[in-house]
């Protein structure tokens, strides 16, 4: 069920939150959901749990009662538009099941231009000018008064929903309105949010406005006051607004959204005074509207870049193998041309890619990293392409995709083998447009993006087996890379090794060891299946768990400690020749001590910690002492 609590008195007016989770709390303590500095309230004041069919408002024993449509209660079934009483203020239930919280803004009528009795620019209602009558100056005090009390109440609201039902549930205090509603848009002008408020039916009641004034306000960039419209009346019946109300909210001189108010009374409809007013609460709004966007751009970058410094840049080696990868990447990094990287898991795909759009003119834009393989299919759409506003089940709100999240910047796809033939046709819409629909969308989003892919897979064979489209394959092998598994460039294992554990050392907060020639010997010899990735994991278990000096051949896992250089025509007799031996070293020590791997160890050179991992990994029965 969708719902939410709107204020409409007292110090929790203009507040809105949104009925989500499973219990929301309030009180006069900042550890509840929804709380307010008022003597009146409890600490913890009421709970309201929300079901999947209902929503139950329980009294938590507060002082003064929790009320219901004026009647005290211990707990009760929510309905839509019930009256909520707490401590001096006075809340509103709306239901999102009703119709008014669907669409709360319906557009009709028409307009003439002898409609319009005035007109105001934006910069105009910057002042307001009083004159020598005192009547019209004690109202001018009354209106800045107002304004001061406006733009001291949204300075802390951080979200665009809030801003406007902060503004609504104050915008009755400014003029003799009916009914009012804000309405914001996007960059592109396509109306993205919508709040109305009715005074005596509540917030959430449908408010009509004439399609032709919101159209004229928005091209003109300047606001309108429509008074005693009578032809309008005639046309369109009775409850039409005989006055009305509306200005542009400005964003760096774009419409950005727009205020609107209306009246049924013939006797007390707007003067030009009123159209000025509220063109300066459009102006205070237009500023806060701004802040808020800014921020919550900040807030992506930010969360984008927390990602980025999570991980290492730096690339270590200098092989031939990687010498050609890095000339690969300057290369490539002076174009926008899409990147297909390929591989083995663990060679590095993602930080080759990183190190391409840090190089990149793109560099100050996000990297966005995605891997495919590790969502399903209908999330990695959602994920991926965003969503709007009840696209499906679970979808409360709008959502931006990775797609989106990565304009200006580049989008890795990590396994985009693995992309479900439905996704294949999208991913192909945006290689070949660059631009893309959200999930349940109708309309087409224009994006300026670098897309390197990367599968650990020969993509060709995937085209050949039928599982991946060709046309795909073509748009995405544009400049490609096969980077080499570290068997195939064991100069780089030592200087990975220490690399490695200077990264571990800082991770664990211990001091770094020297990883002994022998060890080194290790894993020169080893195959490393798992390429990079496992060898950061050897090296950090043989930190943590190794009780010398220096990394020794027994802190490496028993796989990585018993490889050697092998002769390839006899490695699996000298492998089982070695583990015999160890085997009957230890067995011949532990014999010689009655059992105790403590004096064992000592005989054999050996930490006693170091003499129980050997013989658990060569599966000896482990001493009882």
């Amino acid at each position: 069920m969708n719902a939410r609590l709107v204020g409409i008195a007292g110090p929790l007016k203009g507040r809105s939150l949104v009925l989500n989770g499973e219990e929301v709390s309030i009180g006069r303590t900042s550890s509840n959901h929804l709380w307010v500095e008022d003597s009146s309230l409890s600490p913890h004041h009421c709970l309201i749990a929300i079901g999947s069919e209902e929503v139950i408002i329980k009294d938590l024993q507060s002082q003064t009662g929790t009320r219901v449509n004026d009647r005290v209660i211990e707990h009760h079934a929510l309905q839509h538009q019930d009256h909520i009483g707490i401590g001096n203020s006075t809340l509103v239930f709306v239901s999102g099941d009703d119709a008014a919280d669907r669409n709360p803004i319906q557009l009709e009528g028409k307009l003439k231009d002898d409609d319009v009795v005035a007109r105001l620019d934006a910069e105009d209602g910057l002042y307001l000018h009083g004159d020598g009558n005192a009547r019209r100056n004690e109202r001018l005090a009354r209106d800045l008064g107002i304004l001061l009390k406006i733009a001291t109440g949204i300075a802390g609201i951080r979200d665009e929903e809030g801003l406007q039902w902060q503004l609504l549930g104050m915008l009755f205090d400014v003029v003799p309105a009916e009914r009012a509603c804000i309405l914001l848009f996007d960059d592109a002008g396509e109306l993205t949010k919508s709040a109305a408020w009715d005074r005596l039916s509540g917030p959430g009641t449908p408010v009509h406005i004439n399609r032709a004034l919101l159209d004229r306000v928005v091209r003109e960039r300047s606001g309108a006051l429509v008074n005693d419209s009578q032809k309008a009346v005639a046309a369109s019946g009775a409850g039409f607004p005989t006055s009305a109300i509306c200005v542009p909210v400005l964003v760096l001189r774009k419409v950005a959204g727009v205020i609107y108010l209306d009246s049924r009374s013939t006797s007390a409809g707007f003067d030009r005074g009123h159209l000025e007013v509220i063109t300066g609460v459009a102006g205070i709004a237009g500023l806060a509207l701004d802040n808020i966007r800014h921020m919550q751009r900040l807030q992506e970058e930010n969360r984008e870049l927390q990602l980025q410094v999570s991980v290492n840049h730096e690339m270590v080696g200098g092989s031939a193998r990687m010498r050609a990868v890095y000339d690969f990447i300057r290369r490539v990094a002076t174009t926008d041309s899409t990147v297909l990287l390929q591989g083995e898991s663990g060679t590095g795909k993602e930080l080759v890619a990183r190190a391409i759009h840090a190089s990149s003119s793109r560099a100050h834009g996000p990297f966005v990293a995605i891997n495919c393989a590790a969502i399903t299919e209908s999330l990695l759409e959602s994920e991926l392409f965003g969503h709007e506003k009840g696209a499906f089940t679970g979808a409360t709100t709008q959502k931006k995709g990775k797609l989106e999240i990565a304009h200006g910047g580049t989008l890795f796809l990590d396994e985009v083998s693995e992309f479900a033939p439905a996704l294949q046709a999208k991913l192909l819409r945006v290689l070949q447009e660059r631009e893309f629909e959200r999930v349940g969308g109708t309309r087409a989003l224009k994006i300026d993006i670098r897309l390197i892919a990367a599968t650990n897979r020969t993509l060709l064979s995937t085209v050949e087996s039928g599982t991946f489209r060709r046309d795909l394959y073509y748009r995405l092998n544009v400049v490609a890379i096969t980077l080499p598994p570290l068997r195939e460039r064991k100069e780089d294992i030592p200087h990975l090794a220490e690399h490695f554990m200077v990264k571990a050392s800082r991770r664990c907060r211990v001091r770094p060891k020297a990883i002994s020639p022998e060890a080194n010997a290790c894993l020169v010899s080893y195959s490393w299946p798992g390429n990079v990735r496992e060898l950061e994991h050897a090296i950090e278990r043989a930190l943590v768990l190794g009780v010398g000096e220096s990394i020794l051949p027994e802190d490496l896992p028993e796989e990585i400690a018993e490889a050697t250089s092998l002769s390839p025509s006899s490695p699996a007799k000298y492998q089982t020749a070695v583990k015999d031996q160890k085997k009957a070293v230890i067995q011949r020590s532990l014999q010689q001590c009655n059992g105790n791997y403590v004096e064992a160890a000592k005989i054999l050179g050996l930490h006693p910690n170091s003499l129980l991992r050997l013989i658990r990994n060569l599966g000896l029965k482990e001493p009882s002492s």
